[in-house]
C-alpha cells in the first residue's frame, strides 16, 4: 500500500476488528453501487416518459415549436399587440401554413397518382416478363402459384384475427396522434404566452439554495435548445431544396410532397435524410425506370455529402457541442424509449443535456447576452422580475401571509 492511499481502521465502532480490503476494492465497489443507483434511475425514468409518451412527446415537441416561435412573438409583442394575442396568431398562422402546406402535397399526390398507378403496373409487367425471359425461366403457372401462396397468406392471417388486430392497432395510434396534436397545440401556446410563469413555477419547486442553479441551467438548456432547432430547420430546408431541385431536373413526380418529406426526415440525425431519399429514388425508379432512379440517387448523395460536410460542421459546430458518439447513444436510446418520435426529439434533449453538464461543471452563470434569447421562462422585458427571484419573492411572500395568519 501507498504512502497515498488511506489506511482502514483496525476497530470499528462497537470495538471489533474491522476486515482489511484492498483500497482499490473498496474504491471500486463505492463507485460501482453508486452507478447501480444512478443507471437505475435513469432507467426508471425513461420508463415513466415512456409510459406517458402519449403526453411527455408532445411537451417536447411543443418547446421545439416553442423555441421557433418565441422572436415572432417578441416581434409583435414590441409592435404593440398583447403577449397572450401575439401567442395566439402565431400559433393559429403556423397551423395554417402546415394545413396549406399538406393540403397542397395532398392535391400534388392525387394528381400524380393515376400516372403513378399506370407505371407501377407496367413495372410489375416488366418483372413478371423478365421471370419468364430472365435467367429463372418461370413458367406462368409457376408466376401464378406464387401469386397464389401469396393471396393464401394475406387470407390465412385474416382468418386468424392478425389484420383486425392490426387495424385495431392502427386505429388506437391515430387516437394517439389527435390527442398529442392537441397537446402540443395548447401546450405551445400556453409556452409562448405564460412561458415566463410556468418558468418560474418550476424554480420554486427547487429547494432555495439551488435554485439559482436551477435557474441558469435551464437559461443554458433553453439557449442550446433554441440554436439546435434554428440550425436544424436550415439543414433541413438546405436538403429539401436541393433534393427538389433534383428531382424537378429529373423530371420525377411528386417533386413538392419530396420536398415535404425529406424536409420531415432531416429531424431525425442521420437516418431520417436517407429514408427519404431512398423514397424519392423509389418514385424516380417507378416513374421513368432505372437510368432516372440512378441519377436520382446521385443527386441526393451529393445533395447530403454537401450537409454532411458543409452546413452541418458549420452551423452546429458553431451553436452545438455534440460528438457524433453521443447522437447515436441519444438516437438509440430514443428508438427504444418512443419509437421514430423518441428519436426526433432525442438529439436535441442530448444537446440541452450536454449545455447543462458543461454550465454546472464550470461552475458559472449562462454566458452575456444569452439570457434573454427567448427561453420558455426567458421571454419577459427588461424590467420584470428573472425566474429565481420571483420564486423566492412568492416564498417571502407565503410566509408574510402565513405569519398574518399566526398572528
Amino acid at each position: 500500500m501507498s504512502a497515498t492511499e488511506p489506511v482502514a481502521e483496525d476497530r470499528t465502532a462497537d470495538g471489533h476488528r474491522r476486515a482489511h480490503v484492498p483500497w482499490g476494492l473498496d474504491l471500486a465497489a463505492a463507485w460501482s453501487w453508486r452507478l447501480i443507483v444512478i443507471g437505475f434511475a435513469v432507467y426508471i425514468l425513461l420508463g415513466v416518459l415512456a409510459f406517458f409518451a402519449v403526453i411527455t412527446l408532445p411537451l417536447v415537441v411543443a418547446l421545439l415549436i416553442t423555441s421557433l416561435s418565441v422572436p415572432v412573438v417578441r416581434v409583435l409583442k414590441d409592435i404593440g399587440i398583447p403577449r397572450g394575442l401575439a401567442a395566439g396568431l402565431v400559433v393559429v398562422g403556423g397551423l395554417v401554413v402546415v394545413v396549406s402546406l399538406l393540403t397542397f402535397v395532398g392535391q400534388q399526390v392525387a394528381n400524380g397518382a393515376n400516372d403513378l398507378a399506370t407505371s407501377v403496373a407496367d413495372g410489375l409487367g416488366q418483372i413478371k416478363d423478365w421471370l419468364k425471359t430472365g435467367p429463372l425461366h418461370a413458367t406462368d403457372s409457376q408466376i401464378n402459384d406464387y401469386i397464389d401462396r401469396a393471396q393464401t397468406s394475406i387470407t390465412d392471417r385474416a382468418q386468424n384475427g392478425e389484420v383486425v388486430g392490426t387495424v385495431t392497432e392502427f386505429g388506437t395510434t391515430i387516437g394517439h396522434v389527435f390527442a398529442g396534436f392537441f397537446i402540443v397545440l395548447f401546450s405551445t401556446y400556453f409556452f409562448l404566452a405564460d412561458g415566463d410563469r410556468i418558468w418560474s413555477w418550476a424554480v420554486r419547486i427547487a429547494p432555495r439554495a439551488a435554485r439559482e442553479r436551477v435557474d441558469s441551467s435551464g437559461r443554458v438548456a433553453w439557449n442550446s435548445l433554441t440554436q439546435f432547432v434554428r440550425a436544424t430547420v436550415l439543414v433541413a430546408l438546405a436538403d429539401s431544396i436541393g433534393i427538389m431541385i433534383v428531382a424537378a431536373v429529373l423530371g420525377v413526380p411528386f417533386v413538392a410532397a419530396i420536398g415535404v418529406l425529406v424536409f420531415l426526415g432531416a429531424f431525425v440525425p442521420m437516418v431520417g435524410a436517407t429514408v427519404a431519399g431512398a423514397v424519392a429514388v423509389l418514385v424516380a425508379l417507378v416513374d421513368q425506370g432505372p437510368i432516372t432512379a440512378l441519377l436520382m440517387l446521385a443527386g441526393v448523395i451529393a445533395v447530403q455529402q454537401v450537409e454532411g460536410h458543409v452546413l452541418q460542421p458549420f452551423l452546429m459546430g458553431r451553436f452545438v457541442s455534440v460528438h457524433p458518439l453521443g447522437v447515436i447513444v441519444a438516437i438509440g436510446c430514443g428508438v427504444i424509449t418512443a419509437g421514430i418520435a423518441g428519436a426526433l426529439v432525442a438529439v436535441p434533449l442530448a444537446a440541452a443535456g450536454n449545455a447543462v453538464v458543461q454550465h454546472l461543471a464550470a461552475g458559472a452563470g449562462p454566458p452575456d447576452g444569452e439570457a434573454d434569447d427567448g427561453a420558455v421562462g426567458d421571454d419577459m422585458d427588461p424590467d420584470e422580475t428573472p425566474a429565481a427571484d420571483a420564486a423566492a419573492a412568492a416564498d417571502d411572500a407565503d410566509d408574510h401571509a402565513a405569519e398574518g395568519r399566526d398572528g
